[in-house]
């Protein structure tokens, strides 16, 4: 299994991680996900792709769909138009199943055991928004994602996305 994080597994990731989530400048919605697009590019093609030409299991915290959620619903870009241009950016490489912890902003918040970073401090109308449109992607995609109630136990949401997962991959295996 080859785990990874978007941005962040790839020298370039780190260096947007860096400047996304640690710089006090404010950056426009359209800056941050071209932004984030063109590191994930670089994570495709320099992680993704050669991980699954060698048939591992891809895991990536973060994808596509957090820039429609963040930039999009969040921070009010065209969703349709921002996913179009992610997509063909990917040229195919998206997940078979994203697992959404789902859960209000105020109770992840309230777990964080260090300081919020720059998108985390945008307020609470903005993490509704984002919340919403993980929603509606979760919705408009059944097949593709799993929504585990993230305000339960750790236990509980570590078995419940084991358990998806592992349905997942059974189904890939199977004839």
């Amino acid at each position: 299994m080859t785990r990874l994080c978007d941005p962040g597994s790839t020298a370039l990731g780190r260096a947007l991680r860096r400047l996304l989530l640690e710089t006090r400048t404010d950056l426009s919605p359209l800056a941050e996900a071209l932004l984030f697009i063109g590191g994930r590019v670089q994570l495709v093609e320099e992680r993704i792709r050669p991980a699954l030409s060698r048939r591992r299991v891809v895991v990536c915290d973060r994808f596509h769909d957090s820039t429609l959620a963040y930039q999009g619903f969040g921070g009010g870009l065209d969703v349709r138009w921002l996913d179009r241009v992610g997509r063909a950016a990917l040229r195919g490489a998206m997940p078979r199943l994203t697992v959404l912890l789902d859960l209000p902003h105020h109770v992840g918040f309230a777990r964080l055991r260090r300081r919020r970073d720059r998108m985390e401090r945008k307020g609470a109308a903005f993490h509704r928004r984002v919340r919403a449109g993980f929603l509606r992607l979760a919705a408009r995609e059944p097949r593709r994602f799993v929504t585990v109630d993230g305000s339960r136990p750790a236990r509980e949401v570590r078995r419940a996305i084991e358990a998806a997962v592992r349905r997942r991959l059974e189904k890939c295996q199977a004839p």
